[in-house]
């Protein structure tokens, strides 16, 4: 991410994929950046905070229930389900070798943004049926 903006970068995730230039500022004004070491945890499963996190650089590994699942690397996010139900944490993510640099939006931040554009309630609701779809197609 080192040559683009953060707008730019956001917007070619499929979760804000397709949003306007300012709502894409309104997102990045209301969050922040997170630098988080190799093998530090990020979020732990069962826990009761809610956010949304996409990273930028580095690589994470994710474990659900004790299960390794499928590393995450730059581009790929997560939280976002706590962030929409606000139910404990359902994965457990630590930074992997290289440390990891996220995007992190808090539910208090994001919420306002949400209610007042329906284009990012839209996005957000594509990227999880394709996510389900996956998740039942087994790829």
């Amino acid at each position: 991410m080192s040559h683009e903006s953060l707008p730019t970068f956001l917007a070619k995730i499929d979760l804000f994929h397709g949003l306007s230039a300012d709502t894409l500022s309104d997102l990045v004004e209301r969050g922040t950046t997170l630098k988080v070491p190799a093998g530090q945890h990020v979020v732990e499963q069962g826990a009761n905070d809610a956010g949304l996190q996409v990273v930028l650089e580095g690589s994470a590994e994710v474990e659900v229930n004790g299960v390794e699942r499928e590393a995450l690397g730059v581009g790929d996010y997560f939280g976002e389900i706590s962030l929409i139900d606000g139910l404990p944490r359902s994965a457990t993510v630590v930074a992997g070798p290289d440390g990891l640099t996220t995007f992190a939006l808090s539910a208090l931040a994001f919420a306002p943004v949400v209610k007042g554009n329906p284009d990012v309630a839209q996005a957000l609701l594509k990227a999880l049926t394709a996510r389900i779809r996956s998740l039942e197609s087994g790829s």
